[in-house]
């Protein structure tokens, strides 16, 4: 973070946009301000293009001037039911509000809106960091409006509520979520009055969208230390309402001396580990997220093993679509991904756990497809365990895994492993329709592909075809 002085933010703003705004504000006889993230991420030396103006006036007004100004090279859009308008200048999108003051009912989060003052404007935003304005007018340009201290907690690295964290919270839920995103995007800490107003507040997030929701976890997600925001999550109730099913994870039992390790916090490691590897696939770190999901279901005590979780991964991914349903989260190839990999992300593992053979290796290319990597990913960043020598020899077995992959795949996996007989051939043979037969004997052909027991060429495998047939009591056409 830098501090700059009133002169050195007219520095920064001297820009023809600014300036043009400042010649329009002033012309209309208005007081305009840039406020909000624009403001923020100067003083973080964050790039945004994204610019917010207040005016004390119609904003709708100063946008239509601002257009005029600068003739055909600007688009405008007018929000008339928002009273806010848009000037869209090649990459630079200017919005523009008059300021004003907001009141909440109950059980919305639709304000009711009224002209104000500067002052109103600021007191309605969602946090300190976010509540500093700066002049555009001529006569003031560059001049700080801080009358929250947003840029002390901006050095301190703290989010707090301009007003008292209650009302702010309560007037719109969705601040809660926003709450947390922020401290987790800047790493930065929630002040104590208002992680106890999140605390207190929690259950007014049930009045907010599904879709809303989405987009502040999804924010959350692919932050650069994404286990914050759902640590903040869970220890303000948030995630007991939004992801119980993650919440639940967060409990460790104990039998005859005996405890499992806290599952919700094995997942967030996890999740911080899949983000260390891979910055950019937001539906990896889902799947880390929910790779678990099932074992709170699974949990079992054993008095000759101990805590088990037997196919935990089974029942996880059967609860994933439920899952993404809830949450408005896409429900076609996406889901269908992470289902994938929760599904899968014991097999690495079950296969590093002991000899490595072609067989298992081939049949966890054949189920994971082109996805193999992204679910080799997820799980190396499941080796949490503090015992070092045994995550040694855990990398040390998914390297063999994986060398074994790239050999399959430098052989083209996907020609080796889909036996040159296929069904619609195996319907002609025995004059079938598609039948459960049919997918026995396709079964049949694929596990000795896959197991190595024949080579995948046609004359062994119609050898096998016939077989099998023979003992299921079908005849080819050909002998009919």
């Amino acid at each position: 973070m830098k501090l700059y002085s009133d002169e050195e933010l007219a520095e920064i703003l001297d820009q023809e946009i600014f300036h043009q705004i400042s010649t329009v504000a002033d012309r209309l006889g208005v007081e305009c301000y840039v406020v909000g993230g624009y403001v923020r991420d100067i003083f973080l030396e964050r790039p945004c293009n994204d610019i917010d103006c207040v005016v004390v006036g119609s904003g709708i007004e100063v946008a239509k001037e601002l257009k005029r100004l600068l003739g055909r090279k600007a688009h405008l859009s007018v929000f008339k039911n928002f009273g806010t308008a848009q000037v869209k200048i090649g990459d630079e999108e200017v919005e523009f509000v008059g300021a004003r003051r907001e009141s909440y009912s109950h059980d919305s989060r639709k304000p009711i809106v009224e002209d104000g003052t500067l002052e109103d404007d600021q007191n309605r935003r969602d946090f300190t960091i976010n509540a500093m304005a700066i002049c555009l007018n001529h006569d003031r340009f560059g001049e700080l409006v801080d009358p929250f201290n947003g840029l002390a907690d901006l050095e301190d690295g703290i989010i707090a509520t301009p007003l008292e964290p209650g009302i702010t919270f309560s007037d719109d839920p969705l601040r809660m979520m926003r709450c947390i995103r922020f401290a987790t995007q800047l790493n930065f800490q929630i002040e104590d009055e208002t992680f106890e107003a999140l605390q207190r507040m929690a259950d007014r997030i049930k009045i907010v969208s599904g879709e809303r929701i989405e987009v502040e976890l999804n924010k959350i997600m692919m932050a650069p230390h994404p286990s914050i925001g759902f640590d903040y999550l869970q220890r303000s109730g948030l995630l007991n309402i939004i992801l119980p099913e993650l919440a639940a994870l967060d409990i460790v039992e104990q039998k005859n001396g005996r405890a499992h390790k806290n599952n919700f916090y094995h997942t967030l490691e996890v999740l911080e580990n899949v983000a260390k590897s891979i910055h950019s696939n937001l539906w990896l770190r889902w799947a880390a997220l929910l790779h678990d999901i099932g074992k709170t279901k699974t949990k079992r005590w054993d008095p000759a093993i101990g805590w088990t979780f037997h196919n935990h991964n089974y029942v996880g991914a059967k609860m994933v679509p439920e899952i993404f349903r809830r949450l408005k989260l896409p429900m076609g190839a996406e889901m269908k991904y992470v289902q994938k990999l929760v599904d899968l992300h014991m097999r690495p593992q079950v296969i590093a756990d002991s000899e490595v053979t072609d067989s298992a290796v081939r049949r966890l290319l054949n189920d994971a497809g082109d996805d193999i990597d992204d679910l080799m990913t997820l799980c190396e960043a499941d080796i949490t365990s503090k015992n070092e020598v045994k995550k040694k020899i855990f990398l040390e077995n998914f390297r063999m895994v994986r060398e074994k992959l790239a050999d399959l795949v430098e052989k083209d996996y996907k020609r080796l492993l889909q036996p040159v007989i296929d069904g619609n051939e195996i319907m002609q043979l025995f004059g079938l329709k598609p039948s459960r037969e049919v997918g026995t004997l396709k079964q049949y052909l694929k596990d000795a592909v896959l197991d190595n027991r024949v080579e995948n060429e046609r004359e062994p495998l119609m050898q096998l075809l016939m077989e099998k047939a023979q003992k299921m009591g079908l005849t080819p056409v050909s002998e009919k």
